[in-house]
Parts: structure tokens; C-alpha cells; sequence
């Protein structure tokens, strides 16, 4: 079990890593100049590439969780806490599909600020769930 752990331990990184860039990215191509269009099809090009990376080890992330929880059992408040913010975390993932293909149709209708903020989120769910893994409050 252990080494199912550390596998979905470093999955999450992966992940996460992916949840913090990509709308890094975002805020990039908000800021592209009309008259740029090689940076913009650059930008995409990366989107696109570490959408298709992050979201595999999403679900491989979500699969070792599953595994750990029902080899752990289903006991304490926290765990039902984080599955509800990794829920939150698997609707961020596909909203950021979502910008990405608005951004390719040229139908981007948000700011670069606007991304900074969205940046933000998964960095707030992670310090929530890193603290109710450890401390598991309740």
C-alpha cells in the first residue's frame, strides 16, 4: 500500500504542477498582441501539450486516491472534504479544456488579470487539502 502512496503522492505533483502552469499560460495568451500571431500559435502549442500531459496524471491520481480509499476504508470527515475538493479540482481541470478550446477559436473574452486571480485556485485547494490530509480535523 505504501507504494501506492507514494505513487499517487507524486502523481498529484504532477498534476498540480500542470493546474499551476497551464493558466500561467493563459495569462500569456490574454496579453498576446493582435499582431503576434506566432506567439499566440506558440502559446497554444504549449497549452495544448501540457493539457494533454497534466489531465492523464489526473486520472491516474484519482484512480490511486479511489485505490487508497478503498484500501483504506471510507472513516473520518476529512476524506469526504478532500474528495469534495478534488471534485473541484476535476471541474478546474476540464474548465481549463474549456478556456484552451475558447482560446484557440479565437473566442477569449477574459483578461490577463482575470486569469491571474483564476490562477490562484488550485494553489488555495491545495494548501485545504494538504491540511486535511495531515491534520485531519474531523
Amino acid at each position: 500500500m505504501l507504494i501506492i502512496k507514494a505513487l499517487h503522492i507524486s502523481l498529484v505533483v504532477a498534476w498540480f504542477a500542470g493546474l499551476f502552469y497551464l493558466p500561467r499560460i493563459f495569462v500569456n495568451l490574454a496579453m498576446v498582441p493582435d499582431d503576434s500571431p506566432a506567439e499566440r500559435e506558440r502559446l497554444l502549442l504549449m497549452a495544448g501539450k501540457l493539457f494533454k500531459f497534466m489531465t492523464p496524471l489526473g486520472v491516474l491520481a484519482i484512480l490511486l486516491g479511489l485505490w487508497l480509499w478503498f484500501g483504506y476504508g471510507f472513516s473520518g470527515g476529512w476524506l469526504h472534504a478532500k474528495t469534495t475538493l478534488v471534485v473541484l479540482l476535476v471541474a478546474y481541470n476540464w474548465h481549463c479544456g474549456m478556456i484552451l478550446k475558447a482560446f484557440r477559436n479565437g473566442r477569449n473574452l477574459r483578461s490577463h488579470v482575470w486569469f491571474r486571480f483564476y490562477n490562484e485556485m488550485p494553489v488555495l485547494v491545495l494548501f485545504a487539502v494538504v491540511f486535511l490530509v495531515v491534520l485531519k480535523p474531523f
